[in-house]
């Protein structure tokens, strides 16, 4: 049952990565753009949810958060990544990389370099029991919010002319700009659902980790792996490679406690192995 009980809590975990890990496979694969400012937006998410939260509740700053972060994307793609779709993608990423450390630093100035406590809303706290096993209220909420957010994210991408606009534009850029269709403006809406997803995943996490001016740097790292594991273009790789490595971390994280960390590098290189593009991945055109 214990076993159990960290597999449940290993799909939480690839929920909270696969908030991060779909915004930032899409900005890659619409606009060949490495956004090394996506934590940013995540641990403003937190801090801008844990700030409203205190003054008109713990789902407005949920609500609000997100809705902030994303108002702040429009002008992050408008004056910064425009300039970089058809330029080398290392200058993208140094540029990215340094507006990240400049976010770290302003959350430090504004509300400090200690980690702030965020509590969960009291309706949800404590476990529901079913037979033997006890599920935790906020995580069972948190599952049903991420599940939602995926759901919504497959049937715009996949159900409207939006998503079919996107998605071509994914494989193939020349045939859309050839129909006289711009790209921009589409791109300019995914990044904004990319940054908003992953403000929504600071907010919603945000109780149940620490909230400090580099957790954005800290799950970086793993929102990678994820799209790597996954496979860029592909949305349900990215979905199965969060599941997955959530998982596996969980399972490890029982059977061998210090090796959590590395099960999921593991598990990348062993995917990489045999689908060098992912689990899913799909051949990508740059976007110009």
């Amino acid at each position: 049952m214990f076993l159990l009980e960290q597999v449940v809590n290993g799909l939480v975990l690839g929920g909270y990565y696969l908030l991060l890990a779909l915004g930032l496979s899409l900005i890659f694969s619409v606009g060949g753009v490495v956004n090394l400012a996506h934590g940013a937006f995540y641990a403003l998410g937190a801090y801008l949810a844990l700030t409203i939260g205190q003054k008109l509740g713990w789902g407005a700053g949920v609500v609000i958060s997100p809705l902030l972060v994303g108002l702040l994307g429009i002008a992050f793609e408008r004056f910064l990544l425009r300039r970089f779709y058809s330029a080398d993608p290392i200058l993208a990423l140094l540029v990215t990389f340094g507006l990240a450390m400049v976010v770290e630093q302003l959350i430090r100035m504004i509300w400090g370099a200690a980690p702030l406590p965020s509590s969960m809303p009291p309706g949800f706290k404590g476990g529901v029991f079913v037979g033997d096993f006890m599920f935790s209220r906020y995580r069972l909420l948190l599952l049903a919010v991420v599940a939602v957010v995926m759901t919504g994210l497959w049937l715009l991408l996949h159900k409207t002319a939006f998503g079919r606009v996107v998605r071509a534009g994914v494989q193939r850029p020349d045939m859309v700009a050839a129909l006289g269709i711009r790209l921009q403006p589409y791109m300019m809406a995914i990044v904004v659902l990319g940054v908003a997803s992953a403000a929504l995943g600071g907010a919603l996490f945000g109780p149940i980790t620490t909230v400090q001016p580099a957790m954005g740097t800290d799950i970086m790292t793993v929102a990678f792996v994820v799209v790597v594991i996954g496979g860029l273009g592909s949305f349900w790789g990215v979905v199965l490679a969060a599941l997955l490595v959530g998982v596996v971390r969980g399972i490890t994280i029982y059977f061998v406690p210090a090796a959590g960390e590395a099960s999921m590098y593991v598990l990348m290189f062993l995917v990489l192995m045999f689908r060098p593009r992912g689990l899913l991945g799909e051949r990508i055109e740059r976007f110009e």
